[in-house]
């Protein structure tokens, strides 16, 4: 019950900041090989949206008056996985959307390398035309299937302070980039001490199963939720989490660095969370199971 009032409230809440009664103004529109883009404008507010089937959702957004700011919570909660990894200086991630996360992290660490995987070509473009996106010196995208990419990294023997997994479609993240396979290969690219956070939903039963594929692979992670956001964020590292007691220093020392981009990193050691609150019983997500189209509505 307390997660249907969660996610009742979320949904006035996107209503009241997304209703097509803000008079939203679609500025792009293309069909690539894998989704309808759309670009719509609202007031300052640009958003980049892919359409699969009949649904619509927004996965970046940038306010023109105030590039800087995270728009969303989810950017924000992916970010506070800064306080287990302060100073990556090879970070990898996966999806580009509008290139808020890569954007930000070349601004407060302009010396690391920064590899992308995004599969579709034309998501790249519209987030250097639309969204100030901009691939330079220690920023590179690779166009190609994470799954790939992560396979052909380990070979060449890669390694990654900091990875985020944040591959979404129209629908969901990926079949194939949820199965405990893909988390394992993913957690072989992290150097000692590294981090792997990945942006996932905090409804329906798929919650248990994703859960349960992280826990099989990780052991321990730490869930990170706010009340205004239906994401989810799973932060997870190859060695035994640090005690919480840690944060709150690391988020001193962090805070002047990213009070432009409206995030308050003093306010997340609380919620970060090991427990276990879901079906330990669901079955993990593997190569040959990984149902997550039928799950996810469930």
């Amino acid at each position: 019950m307390q997660r249907f009032i969660a996610v009742a409230c979320i949904a006035l809440v996107f209503v009241a900041v997304f209703s097509p009664l803000a008079q939203a103004k679609v500025i792009h529109r293309e069909r690539s090989l894998y989704s309808t883009i759309l670009v719509d404008q609202r007031g300052s507010t640009l958003c980049l949206k892919f359409s699969v089937r009949s649904d619509q959702r927004n996965q970046s957004c940038v306010d023109q008056k105030n590039p800087k700011k995270l728009v969303f919570g989810y950017a924000k909660m992916m970010l506070s996985s800064l306080l287990l990894q302060p100073d990556p200086q090879a970070i990898l991630i996966i999806g580009l959307g509008g290139g808020t996360l890569p954007t930000t992290l070349h601004e407060l660490y302009p010396t690391a390398r920064i590899d992308i995987v995004e599969i579709d070509p034309a998501v790249k473009t519209v987030a250097e035309t639309y969204f100030n996106f901009t691939v330079s010196e220690g920023v590179e995208v690779f166009l190609q299937d994470a799954r790939v990419f992560t396979k052909r990294a380990l070979g060449r023997g890669e390694s990654y302070d900091l990875i985020m997994l944040d591959a979404f479609n129209g629908d969901y993240i990926p079949e194939h980039l949820m199965t405990r396979e893909y988390v394992e290969e993913s957690r072989q690219l992290l150097r000692p001490g590294g981090v792997l956070v990945a942006n996932t939903f905090s409804i329906s039963k798929l919650y248990d199963h994703e859960s349960e594929t992280y826990r099989a692979v990780f052991g321990e992670f730490y869930n990170v939720t706010t009340s205004d956001s239906s994401n989810r964020i799973i932060i997870a590292r190859n060695e035994p989490l640090p005690d919480g007691m840690e944060f709150a220093a690391i988020a001193r020392q962090l805070a002047p660095a990213l009070r432009p981009y409206d995030l308050r990193i003093v306010d997340f050691p609380r919620r970060f969370s090991k427990k276990r609150n879901w079906d330990e019983s669901a079955r993990v997500l593997t190569d040959q199971y990984s149902p997550a189209n039928l799950l996810q509505y469930q």
